[in-house]
Order: structure tokens, then C-alpha cells, then sequence
């Protein structure tokens, strides 16, 4: 069967950046599974598994536009640490903040006596991904599926979590 819209995708990937650092991997545990045009997946890889078949193996690299955006500078922040009152603030550690256009996550990225710096930009903004795909299995979705909006398993019968 052909990959298309409502398809439900099983696969194997390793992703890697630019200078070959690998990202996230599969490997080793059960492939993913996902129904396919439900924005699960990045834009980029969404794509390039359009018209795919079991048992396809590609490699694919998905610029930044099709992935997590470019990075923004807007939304790197310094705020008064006062703000995180009776918290130990580190960096490395994520919060979900309230701006203009709502709620969204931000990474602490440098801290001070006074000041905290906080990054609303996904880690892998401005990144080029390579992803290395091997197509285990496409399936239709069942009815339970499109009714939900998304794969129920690699078999459709994994009990729904809604």
C-alpha cells in the first residue's frame, strides 16, 4: 500500500544535524507509528514519505522552513528572576510561559543574580535535519482512527488513550 492522507505509517528512523550529531533514533526500540497527514510529523518529512512503500528505505534532509522554523531573536528574553520567586532557576530547565500569543515553552538559557534569560525557540530551530526512514508497514486507518485523528498502534487495535 502507498503512503497517502489517513494512510497509517509504521517506520524506523534516525535523524541526525548538519555535522552528523544524531538527534533521535528508533533504533533499538518499537518503530514509530503515526497517521500520516495528521501533522504528527514535520512538514519536511511529511513529504518525502508521500508515495512511499513497505519496505522503502530513504534518507532525506529537511531544511529548516519544512522542520522547526528558523530561529527567532524576538523570542529570547531577559526577565527580572524575581519572576521565578522561591524557585532554584538552572539552565537547561523549560517553563511554560504566557506572552501575547498565548501560551508556549521556553528554555532557560543563562542566568544571573538579577536576570534570567529564557528561548521560546524550539531547540532544533534553524537546524537542517537528515532523517535515514525505513517504511515498516502502511495500512488503511480503521474507522476508530479517522474518528479519533490518529493511529491507534502499528496493528489499529492499541487501546485508545483520548
Amino acid at each position: 500500500m502507498t503512503i497517502t492522507a489517513d494512510s497509517v505509517v509504521t517506520l524506523h528512523y534516525k535523524v541526525s544535524a548538519e555535522d552528523g550529531t544524531q538527534l533521535d533514533s528508533s533504533e533499538g526500540k518499537d518503530p514509530l507509528t503515526v497517521m500520516h497527514g495528521r501533522r504528527f510529523l514535520i512538514e519536511g518529512l511529511e513529504e518525502a514519505l508521500e508515495g512511499r512503500d513497505t519496505g522503502d528505505s530513504f534518507s532525506v534532509t529537511v531544511e529548516p522552513e519544512k522542520a522547526y522554523g528558523h530561529r527567532a531573536d524576538a523570542l529570547v528574553q531577559t526577565v527580572p528572576k524575581t519572576m521565578f520567586e522561591g524557585m532554584d532557576v538552572e539552565v537547561g530547565m523549560s517553563f511554560r510561559a504566557t506572552t501575547p500569543q498565548g501560551e508556549q515553552s521556553v528554555i532557560v538559557v543563562e542566568t544571573s543574580e538579577e536576570e534570567v534569560v529564557v528561548d521560546g525557540n524550539h531547540p532544533l530551530a534553524g537546524v537542517p535535519l537528515t532523517f535515514e526512514v525505513d517504511v515498516v508497514n502502511v495500512r488503511e486507518a480503521t474507522a476508530e482512527e479517522l474518528e479519533h485523528g490518529h493511529a491507534h498502534g502499528a496493528d489499529g487495535k492499541t487501546p485508545d488513550h483520548d
